[in-house]
């Protein structure tokens, strides 16, 4: 793997946002590192899945740009296996321009999804797009609502000025509703993020686990104020 760090600022972007490219093309992975740090950010490279998921795990991207048709193990295997921990966007680029290759990287976990060949001007746009969907870190680190606050930070809810213990489980899930608040969360995600891809129809684990989050955290769990269900969509918290 080799990494190349940027030194210009341009745009909406963060500074020193972050890139991991994944593709085993010597010739586009050079011109997109080139590109890519041109337009400020730092870029990690890998040529296959298993040295992808290796440097993803040793410095954590802020997004990554994926081909599905890898030397080593097929695109979406390697989105399996980065949903399992991590949340980063994932833009997919990839010459199958079928719609079952887009709705299965999709399923995996991607983001969004680039066919080549494809214009820079598009890819950076997309890229752009994608980190405006990510938090600032510690941006919002207290959540409050009218009947409790989460401490991002600290790991902590406080209901009432008394700390609530939550299993990690329950913490997992709150988390991601609450950095999302008043979006709707799908129940497939949810359970992607929280148990990994393979559990994205277990549907009832988010019931049991929602209806101890009321228990503890709602003043009436039968008729909940913050903690919502969109019936057969997902979930959202309501400050």
């Amino acid at each position: 793997m080799t990494a190349n760090h940027a030194g210009t600022k341009t745009g909406n972007l963060p500074p020193a946002a972050r890139v991991l490219v994944i593709d085993d093309d010597p010739h586009l992975l050079k011109a997109l590192r080139i590109t890519l740090a041109a337009h400020g950010y730092a870029v990690d490279t890998a040529v296959d899945g298993a040295s992808a998921l290796a440097a993803a795990s040793r410095q954590a991207p802020d997004l990554l740009v994926l081909d599905l048709g890898l030397p080593d193990m097929d695109g979406t295997e390697v989105l399996r296996n980065l949903r399992r921990w991590s949340a980063a966007p994932v833009l997919v680029l990839s010459a199958r321009h079928g719609s079952p290759d887009k709705v299965g990287a999709l399923d995996a976990g991607a983001d969004d999804y680039i066919t080549k060949p494809f214009g820079l001007d598009e890819l950076l746009a997309r890229l752009r797009a994608l980190l405006r969907r990510v938090p600032e870190p510690e941006s919002r680190p207290v959540v409050s609502s009218a009947g409790f606050t989460v401490d991002l930070v600290a790991r902590q809810v406080l209901r009432a000025g008394q700390p609530v213990r939550l299993t990690p489980t329950e913490w997992n899930i709150l988390e991601i509703l609450v950095r999302n608040p008043s979006r709707l969360i799908s129940q497939q995600q949810l359970l992607s993020e929280v148990w990994g891809p393979s559990y994205r129809k277990e549907v009832n684990y988010l019931r049991v686990y929602m209806a101890q989050l009321r228990r503890k955290l709602e003043e009436d769990p039968g008729n909940p104020r913050h903690l919502l269900t969109e019936a057969g969509a997902g979930y959202r918290f309501v400050p």
